[in-house]
């Protein structure tokens, strides 16, 4: 059934405050309940989040940190992964995946996705040098890459794979998690992913007892004991507050997924245009959707036809890592990865998040459908 024509309707790319809203007692009970205890950082909520956290991943360990940044970069400083060491890593990631690396010394190599935005795993084994000591296995948008294949290079080569998890909370691979195939499945919970706390949070997770300690230490000044310090740490503890209100969140999560995945399938189902490549599914994989992706050969084009529509988008990413300034010293040029630089140039990302009604769904598909 068609909606009724009511006119142009302005719809933000995000709304956090409607998934605040819908459940408001409970976020504003854990935070006055916290604040009450008198007790802020690496407290009894936090340690609840930790093993909620981790046994709803399927890890046996989780340590909370300060953002999913602080994730990857302590992931690799446990591993001791360092200068002189090579990382593969997608070309199309946003650039957090790369400075993860980058900010221990180590080098990028990068490598060309596939057509499911994912690293494209038969790249991977051409770029593998006697100096790579890991790889950065990225689940963009939502959607497990094909981790099956990466754990078998892993393997066969004697290295690490590090998971970045910052978009694909729960999604799976087969029949296990994100996070859990890896030596170390990185997470971030920025209030606009999926399972997004209201401030800047992350998360490790791991089954190997020796990486839990570490990085427990790294987070806390490189200490076990206060004042006792071992190994050279920072500051990066997820705080009470935070956990406390990522605890609400999780209880929920079963819910927002589902939200999330029927937008999506609207999206998939019924726009139906020409000129507006739909994302794909990878068979055994399961997506979350962090984000929906389109593409289009004239993307800015389009993202003015829908503002001027109401319609606000957003584009995940327009400048790849190697041709930003911050890499320029790595020497590539434009070129160097072509598939990577057209997803740079055609991909937008729509509307979709928790609370959207189905007048504004319905909105966009006709929108879109009429472009």
């Amino acid at each position: 059934m068609q909606r009724k024509d009511i006119g142009k309707m302005k719809i933000n790319f995000n709304q956090l405050d409607r998934g605040y809203l819908k459940h408001k007692n409970e976020y504003d009970e854990a935070v006055i309940t916290t604040l009450e205890s008198g007790w802020y950082i690496l407290g009894e909520q936090g340690q609840k989040f930790e093993k909620k956290f981790a046994e709803f991943i399927g890890a046996k360990y989780c340590v909370g940190l300060n953002s999913g940044l602080d994730a990857l970069t302590l992931a690799f400083r446990a591993l001791n992964i360092g200068t002189g060491d090579e990382v593969i890593v997608p070309a199309n990631t946003y650039i957090a995946s790369v400075i993860g690396i980058t900010e221990n010394g180590a080098t990028p190599v990068f490598v060309e996705p596939d057509e499911y935005y994912n690293v494209d795993v038969d790249k991977i084994e051409e770029k593998i040098t006697s100096k790579t000591k890991a790889i950065l296995a990225v689940h963009l948008y939502g959607q497990a890459a094909n981790l099956k294949r990466i754990k078998e290079l892993t393997e066969k080569y004697n290295l690490y794979m590090i998971e970045d998890c910052a978009q694909s909370h729960g999604a799976k691979f087969e029949d296990r998690t994100t996070g859990t195939w890896g030596d170390i499945g990185c997470f971030s919970f920025y209030p606009t992913k999926n399972l997004g706390a209201f401030g800047d949070s992350g998360a490790i997770v791991t089954d190997n007892e020796g990486i839990y300690e570490k990085i427990k230490m790294l987070r806390n000044y490189g200490s076990k004991v206060k004042y006792h310090n071992e190994i050279l740490g920072v500051n990066s503890r997820l705080d009470e507050i935070q956990a406390a209100l990522l605890l609400v969140k999780l209880s929920h999560y079963c819910e927002i997924r589902k939200e999330r995945a029927s937008i999506a399938e609207r999206y998939i189902t019924r726009i139906k245009n020409k000129n507006i490549v739909l994302p794909q599914i990878r068979n055994r994989a399961e997506h979350v959707w962090h984000l929906f992706i389109v593409q289009t050969e004239n993307r800015d084009r389009l993202q003015k036809y829908l503002l001027d529509n109401g319609i606000v988008t957003q584009i995940h990413y327009p400048i790849p890592p190697h041709l930003s300034q911050a890499y320029k010293y790595l020497g590539y040029k434009e070129g160097d990865f072509p598939i990577t630089e057209h997803l740079a140039n055609t991909i937008i990302s729509l509307p979709l998040y928790e609370g959207m009604t189905e007048e504004e769904i319905d909105y966009i598909i006709e929108t879109i459908n009429k472009y």
